[in-house]
């Protein structure tokens, strides 16, 4: 397994910028960005920023387009060394995600360490939305927080029009979940928005 996880994060990281590109030619998606799970050892990689910054020159995709998702525990492994890899390609205008956010067992002072651009609410708190009380002040504060720092927000496992009704009203921005699609492939998910924007067309919405 560990033998796999370097050329298995290069090979994501390629198909990734590759549908990047791809996506360009679109209307329907030639501003959407696309997020990648990075590991904590391809990360750490002395030349992950070179790597990266080979990848988008060769695949001659906009680099604003790219978001790299690190968990709690990566960043905080060696936060030095985190910031000054997340601030060399943030200078070509990628963008870095905190996932699963809640799950770790840490300080909160490294989210005004580090030059994130958004925060994912992990589902173990989504779940219990409505539910629990103390769920609900939990997630209304880290979408607070998250708002005041300046990054996007994003709920993760929403299933249910009352989480989602819940998450916009605390100002949360975007969902991920099943009340709005299972995972799909490339091609299913330009079908999915080329649906999805015919609806609204024939409903005369205009977002």
């Amino acid at each position: 397994e560990s033998a796999l996880m370097l050329p298995l994060g290069q090979w994501l990281l390629e198909t990734a910028c590759a549908q990047i590109k791809a996506w360009e030619s679109d209307k329907l998606t030639n501003a959407l960005q696309l997020a990648v799970n990075v590991s904590a050892r391809q990360f750490y990689q002395p030349d992950f920023v070179a790597q990266v910054l080979q990848i988008i020159g060769q695949s001659g995709a906009n680099p604003a387009r790219l978001k790299i998702e690190l968990t709690e525990s990566i960043v905080l492994d060696d936060i030095s060394d985190a910031v000054a890899k997340m601030l060399e390609l943030k200078k070509s205008g990628v963008q870095f995600s905190i996932d699963d956010f809640g799950t770790a067992y840490s300080s909160l002072s490294y989210l005004t360490q580090l030059p994130l651009d958004q925060l994912k609410i992990d589902q173990s708190f989504v779940r219990n939305i409505g539910v629990n009380r103390s769920d609900d002040i939990v997630v209304q504060t880290i979408i607070h927080m998250a708002n005041d720092l300046g990054m996007e927000v994003i709920a993760e496992g929403v299933e249910t029009q009352a989480q989602c009704q819940f998450l916009k009203a605390a100002g949360c921005s975007a969902y991920q979940g099943y009340l709005f699609s299972k995972p799909l492939a490339g091609e299913e998910f330009t079908d999915y928005l080329t649906k999805a924007a015919y609806q609204k067309s024939v409903k005369g919405e205009t977002k």
